[in-house]
């Protein structure tokens, strides 16, 4: 079966009642977005460049060539796009703060007008009933920064950790829920391993330094915003874990399994739910001549008591071993994919969640994104020339209903935040690739509600009034 194929794939579960899904009355519903991926105004106010600035603008990098100057535009359009929210009757809103803008180099004072920004960001969704979740870093590390060795340095763990104190000490008298790190997976593999995300470095030594300083970081800045926001302030961290699993019964592929799971999900959850490293993996990276750069106080620093643990989840991974002994992913041909091509498997969400519950003392956990890109351009539109896709809001309605089972066997899932608001500039791919539950016209930045944005209203209200 081809992908296209399989991207085609009629979904049977469109009419998927909000009755059906068994979500609690308090069941927090959001939508999230990241900084560089929606704001624009790429050298306004005095926001200097990110190692996605660079990256973007680097011929090649990107899909098309796109690049973020301008994406959705939100840095002029904020309250068009909080009043989205506000009619969507979403409860939270996760956003990011750019750290250039707030804090430009990424040394030294806060820049007034950037925290500007956020304070009327804040000030908005406060005024319309929405609660706003901020993200200290989702990848747009300050250029300054990687120039002196970046995430792959210790010293830029302790520059986040100032970077938090300003942004707390500034909103944290009105910001109850704060997110240190946006999945550091990707930014030390993706970033400084396999070069397809900024900066795009390809060195595996370096991309191990960067997860121990990425989880230092948090540690520091966890430190930080208790010590800066209000007594009310709740922090956490979101990983992206991959659900694994082995594609047979043979030794081999439950090894390979394991050693995947070790890389993906144990290398990160352990030490900040455990407080240690998975001795497994340790042994495997001291093999391959990347030992993780731990010092003395390191483990307990990263083993912050966490308010709650984000988890993003987009699909899981079917590993077998490989002729070199390495894991290899293998694909399903049994299940559709998205445009990214990314395989649809909802149980795998169900999986990892009670995963998670099962072998870490984890905290409540929020489903901080969860979301997929289809083609937009093959949906029909309604009668207000809203977008009717059906794919998208059979994704979100399937994986709920997995939320909804992770939950029935125990899991403490407390909220929902669908990725992502809006259409925006997705990476790697630019702004090929569409997530969002409104449409974004690039050209004319027109926002359009989409018939998943609809859905998850209604099943929001639904919920709530049960």
């Amino acid at each position: 079966m081809s992908t296209e194929q399989r991207s085609a794939l009629p979904d049977p579960r469109v009419g998927t009642s909000p009755a059906a899904l068994d979500l609690p009355t308090d069941f927090l519903w959001g939508a999230a977005t990241s900084a560089y991926q929606i704001e624009g105004a790429a050298a306004l106010d005095g926001r200097t460049a990110s190692i996605w600035d660079t990256f973007s603008h680097t011929p090649g990098a990107i899909e098309n060539n796109d690049h973020g100057d301008v994406a959705c535009d939100h840095y002029h359009r904020m309250p068009e796009d909080v009043a989205l929210l506000h009619e969507l009757g979403l409860d939270a809103y996760r956003f990011s703060l750019s750290w250039p803008r707030v804090q430009p180099g990424g040394r030294g004072p806060a820049n007034a007008k950037g925290l500007d920004f956020y304070d009327r960001l804040v000030d908005e969704l406060l005024g319309r009933g929405i609660a706003p979740w901020a993200t200290l870093y989702h990848w747009d590390l300050p250029q300054e920064l990687e120039d002196a060795g970046g995430w792959s340095a210790r010293d830029t763990a302790y520059r986040l950790a100032d970077f938090a104190e300003l942004a707390a000490g500034r909103l944290g008298d009105r910001v109850r829920h704060w997110i240190t790190l946006n999945e550091p997976f990707c930014s030390a593999v993706l970033g400084y391993h396999l070069g397809c995300h900024a900066p795009g470095r390809t060195h595996f030594p370096s991309a191990v330094r960067a997860v121990h300083h990425l989880l230092l970081g948090h540690g520091l800045a966890a430190q930080r915003i208790r010590a800066a926001a209000s007594r009310h302030a709740r922090v956490g961290i979101t990983f992206n874990p991959s659900q694994v699993y082995a594609a047979g019964t043979e030794p081999a592929d439950l090894a390979a399994a394991h050693q995947a799971d070790g890389m993906g999900r144990r290398l990160y959850l352990d030490p900040v739910l455990l407080g240690r490293y998975p001795t497994d993996v340790t042994e495997e990276l001291d093999r391959r001549g990347a030992p993780l750069p731990v010092r003395g106080g390191d483990l307990g620093v990263i083993a912050q008591p966490l308010d709650f643990l984000g988890v993003n989840y987009y699909f899981s991974d079917t590993i077998a071993a490989g002729d070199t002994k390495e894991p290899r992913r293998v694909p399903r041909t049994d299940l559709p994919l998205t445009a990214m091509p990314w395989e649809i498997h909802p149980q795998g969400m169900t999986d990892l969640l009670v995963g998670i519950h099962r072998d870490y003392p984890a905290p409540p956990i929020y489903v901080t994104e969860n979301g997929a890109a289809f083609d937009d351009s093959t949906c029909d539109t309604d009668a207000e020339g809203r977008l009717q896709d059906t794919r998208r809001t059979a994704y979100l309605a399937d994986h709920l209903a997995a939320v909804a089972r992770a939950r029935a066997q125990g899991v403490d899932v407390r909220g929902y935040f669908a990725w992502s608001l809006m259409d925006n500039f997705e990476w790697a791919y630019g702004y090929g690739k569409r997530f969002g539950i409104v449409h974004v016209d690039f050209a004319t930045q027109q926002r359009r509600l989409k018939h998943s944005a609809l859905w998850l209203s209604r099943t929001a209200r639904a919920t709530r009034a049960r």
